[in-house]
């Protein structure tokens, strides 16, 4: 009799080291045991020959509430479960309900727990008008990490957190244990690059990389660093466009300091001359994709070790939120779920780069990052069993035509990937097996421990 529920074999794609051919092995929601060479008994077994074996991914930052009606979690964690994403971190700006207090984690949460097929982690924030009162709170509520920004996108949906209270919300964040990310652009100078290219005349696809140049993103980084220095608390920037700015974060951290940068996967595979003029308003992001030089750049941070954490700021805009000849009259961000995993391993193999980043950048280092490492983020023995298979099947990527999306676009469409998502498992229940995907309902709140935060009064 079988000690294992179930057993994959293939190449098993860790942290550190590459085991093939290798095999995980699942009792129950769990690891229970990795191993290298013959795999052995379970009930259910799968012999995937030269499949690649990776943790489920931990997409660091998504929006499945940005546009109300259009996506919610149903549809995120659809995309996310067909495309090896096995939790969703999700960003506390909603249209019409920012998560800046207990009330609403707890009704986010709930709402969460109805609809997604796979786990999710949820980001906090502030409402400006009120200051640091609703920190605490949040993070007894469940939160993983907060969100603030250099920028103001909308007043109220997306505000400008000014220098003072930035700093004022890093203090009572380094109190909790937790991190604070931020959104990198500096607000004055953004501005004022719009209004430049605006009265250059530029509407087309140049405008919005032309609006904000390099040093408006490095302002930004700056600041927050020094805000991170100044406090005490962990300072996560979460989008660098920039090979620059991750090398201005590993100068931080060479002083003691706890300074990280996230890269989104658009930066990875996408380049502004050569994907822009397709793409327009569909390829629209803050901060703005870069150079094909600067996305190779970026490639060259991820073999270094600069890059803490890779993930996609996914939101799925309707169509008529992008397709405007001005882009200025876009929304920014873009769809990524599905072609996360895919994408990355791609982009690594056609570069020589480890695929081992592949379990660091999008599994261990996320789950550590937000604190929910003592069950996600590894092919570990007690972890969950959150499992991506991909298998050596090239793919031309059309959302339109997979079924996992409530768009039909994506800024990969056309492009070639090696490998495709051709199983999820989440807790050891297949949750995709290549066509069809799980029940809504099933996803589960994955949360900090509560002993790992300090409480106010004990700060």
């Amino acid at each position: 009799m079988s000690d294992f529920d179930l057993v994959l074999s293939g190449i098993v794609v860790l942290p550190d080291r590459i085991l093939a051919p290798g095999w995980v092995g699942v009792r129950g929601e769990q690891i229970a045991a990795v191993g290298e060479g013959v795999a052995p008994a379970a009930r259910e077994r799968h012999d995937l020959g030269r499949a690649l074996i990776l943790p489920g991914a931990i997409d660091a930052q998504t929006h499945s509430l940005s546009q109300k009606g259009q996506e919610g979690f149903a549809w995120s964690s659809r995309s996310a479960a067909a495309g090896g994403v096995t939790t969703l971190v999700d960003m506390p700006y909603d249209e019409g309900a920012v998560v800046s207090n207990a009330a609403q984690v707890a009704a986010k949460a709930r709402e969460a727990q109805r609809e997604a097929r796979v786990d999710f982690a949820l980001y906090g924030t502030i409402d400006p008008e009120e200051g640091v009162a609703r920190i605490q709170e949040q993070v007894e509520a469940g939160v993983c990490a907060f969100k603030f920004s250099t920028f103001g996108t909308h007043p109220t949906r997306f505000p400008r957190i000014p220098p003072p209270l930035l700093a004022d919300c890093f203090a009572a964040v380094a109190r909790t244990g937790l991190t604070a990310g931020v959104h990198n652009e500096d607000d004055e100078s953004v501005r004022a690059g719009i209004a430049r290219t605006k009265a250059a005349g530029i509407t087309d696809w140049r405008a919005h990389g032309l609006s904000r140049p390099p040093l408006t993103e490095l302002l930004a980084m700056a600041q927050i660093y020094e805000t991170g220095a100044a406090t005490g608390c962990p300072a996560h920037v979460v989008h660098c466009s920039l090979a620059r700015g991750y090398d201005l974060a590993a100068s931080y951290r060479a002083q003691g300091f706890a300074a990280t940068a996230e890269c989104l996967i658009h930066y990875l595979v996408l380049a502004e001359e050569e994907d822009m003029p397709r793409l327009g308003g569909r390829g629209k992001a803050n901060p703005p994709i870069r150079s094909a030089a600067e996305r190779e750049g970026l490639w060259r941070q991820v073999a270094a070790g600069n890059v803490w954490l890779v993930s996609t700021d996914h939101v799925s805009w309707s169509l008529d939120r992008k397709s405007h000849a001005d882009m200025f009259d876009n929304a920014s961000g873009v769809p990524g779920l599905e072609a996360l995993v895919p994408a990355f391993v791609a982009g690594a193999l056609a570069r020589g780069v480890p695929l081992t980043w592949a379990a660091r950048l999008m599994a261990q280092n996320p789950a550590r990052h937000f604190r929910i490492d003592r069950v996600k983020g590894a092919l570990t023995p007690g972890r969950d069993a959150d499992i991506c298979v991909l298998t050596p099947e090239p793919i031309v990527f059309d959302a339109a035509t997979s079924g996992h999306n409530v768009v039909g676009w994506s800024p990969y469409d056309g492009l070639t990937f090696p490998y495709r998502v051709a199983a999820t498992w989440s807790r050891g229940t297949r949750v995709f097996d290549g066509t069809t995907v799980a029940d809504p309902g099933r996803g589960r709140f994955a949360r900090p421990p509560l002993t790992h935060v300090l409480a106010e009064d004990e700060a």
